[in-house]
């Protein structure tokens, strides 16, 4: 992952962890979701982004999203590692997990096919 790519991971990392120390668990997944979108091709920030996710899962109490994220968390490294993560996917358990999504715009520069 280049600077650029790092930094724009981390912010997004970052404003999830504003949101979710203010109880604002939507705006925080959202954050997460595009941290997923720029993390999954790497083991390392696969990992950390559905732990996150499974975080505020437990928060919400919501068990499709806890078992959802269980599930990705053991998948995220072989998936990384493997080239297996679909481009643009989001990661929440509202999602499948080899779907492939179109980015954002403001994120597509750090996507590869």
């Amino acid at each position: 992952m280049n600077l650029d790519h790092y930094k724009a991971y981390d912010a997004e990392l970052k404003a999830a962890h504003t949101f979710f120390e203010q109880g604002s668990y939507d705006a925080c997944f959202r954050h997460l979701e595009r941290a997923h979108i720029l993390g999954q091709r790497y083991s390392y920030t696969h990992v950390q982004v559905h732990w996150h996710m499974l975080r505020v899962g437990l928060k919400r109490g919501d068990r499709r999203e806890i078992r959802g994220q269980l599930v990705r968390l053991l998948l995220a490294v072989p998936g990384s590692l493997l080239r297996l993560a679909p481009k643009g996917n989001t990661g929440g358990a509202d999602v499948g997990l080899f779907k492939k999504m179109e980015p954002p715009e403001d994120l597509k520069p750090f996507c590869r096919n």
